[in-house]
């Protein structure tokens, strides 16, 4: 592969001298978590820190998101660049000196990092003497909660008007620190939701014939729908139906009139996420007719699946190949998780790929929404230099 000879990549030093301004970030934004759309101290901050780095256009499209534009006087493609700022809705049961100061909220996804990141690309591309076409860097609200930042920024605003291409990270504490994992194809699933209410008739507990009763039915219909995913598709198709909830009485003795069921649906293939709200609601209908019962169901779309181009995906790969060696260089494993970055890959060819983050020594092992979750910082570097070197590329690309 070439380099890119006259683009200002910076020398290995200067990513070296920008860690310790990563770590800060980081721990700041860690420090002072919002949830999904209440993201205005987070976003305050962050435009702050933008409006102190040269060459960049700074903006606020929503309430709670920034961007940052690099505009270059050589000729090139309009580059994407995103990461996600929101936290979840949880306590942290962490103890180091940065913990979540705002109670019931905590960055136990990783999106302190990932902003950290793209604030570091940013300072970078800020330095640089030009650059190729032009760069947007998008900090993007609400991930976390349905329907999510990104589908308000890319059918709501201007946000990709003109945009060639887009890439994104998400760091992953089940992957080692410094390794990097991309795929092309199928990456991250649709996460749809269900919600069954079944309507019986309540009654003593001591004569259950007397009543039609939810809780057994709605234990049935829990059961069956594992039939719409063992019986009900081909076992060459990917889906999964769990329920999550289950909700119904009040004490020992009586029979409630309904009981409430949630949970998620989980699939890549467009044609078969179609078929799944009739199929789950087949099971319902047949069981609760069988029964006396009546029942309510809705079926309620969440982010689409994530298809990585493979074009960017390949180009991705190169990249990492060149940041992190072959030996760190992996093939992503596709997951039932589900992320907004698939609304921009509506719009414009693109990629979204893993920085490894786990590290046992840092107890940086916990899986992603766990109380306990935490990075090993050494992947903000990492993040950066692939994030800056996937924009060098992309805006040099055929695509």
């Amino acid at each position: 592969m070439t380099s890119t000879p006259d683009l200002h990549q910076p020398r290995p030093e200067r990513f070296s001298a920008l860690e310790p301004q990563l770590v800060a970030w980081r721990r700041h934004l860690h420090m002072h978590p919002e949830v999904s759309f209440q993201e205005h101290q987070t976003a305050a901050y962050i435009a702050g820190e933008l409006r102190g780095m040269p060459n960049l256009e700074v903006s606020q499209l929503t309430p709670t998101s920034v961007l940052a534009v690099r505009k270059g006087t050589r000729p090139g493609k309009t580059v994407l660049l995103r990461a996600d700022i929101d936290a979840l809705p949880m306590t942290e049961e962490n103890s180091f000196e940065f913990v979540s100061q705002n109670p019931g909220s905590m960055h136990a996804c990783g999106h302190d990092g990932h902003t950290a990141i793209l604030l570091g690309v940013a300072k970078l591309v800020s330095e640089a003497p030009d650059w190729d076409g032009e760069l947007r860097m998008i900090f993007q609200h609400a991930e976390e909660q349905s329907p999510g930042g990104a589908e308000e920024l890319v059918f709501e605003t201007s946000l990709m008007d003109g945009v060639d291409v887009a890439t994104g990270l998400h760091l992953n504490s089940q992957l080692p620190a410094g390794v990097v994992a991309v795929r092309p194809g199928a990456f991250m699933a649709a996460p749809d939701n269900i919600y069954i209410t079944v309507l019986g008739r309540g009654g003593h507990a001591a004569h259950p014939e007397e009543a039609t009763d939810p809780i057994a039915i709605g234990a049935q219909i829990v059961s069956n729908l594992q039939h719409v995913v063992s019986r009900g598709v081909s076992a060459m198709e990917a889906l999964v139906v769990s329920v999550t909830y289950f909700q119904a009485g009040t004490t020992t003795n009586v029979i409630p009139d309904r009981a409430e069921l949630k949970g998620t649906v989980r699939s890549f293939d467009p044609g078969l996420r179609e078929r799944a709200p009739a199929l789950i609601e087949r099971v319902v209908k047949g069981i609760c007719d069988a029964h006396g019962a009546r029942y309510e169901y809705r079926y309620e779309n969440g982010y689409r699946p994530l298809i990585n181009e493979a074009g960017v995906a390949e180009t991705l790969r190169q990249v990492a190949l060149e940041v992190v060696g072959e030996a760190r260089t992996r093939e992503a494993n596709a997951t039932m998780g589900g992320e907004d970055f698939s609304a921009y890959l509506e719009k414009v060819p693109g990629a979204y790929f893993n920085v490894g983050s786990g590290n046992p020594e840092l107890e940086s092992g916990f899986p992603h929404h766990h109380p306990r979750f935490t990075i090993d910082e050494a992947a903000l570097s990492t993040g950066v230099q692939m994030m800056y070197a996937a924009a060098l590329r992309l805006g040099k690309a055929e695509l």
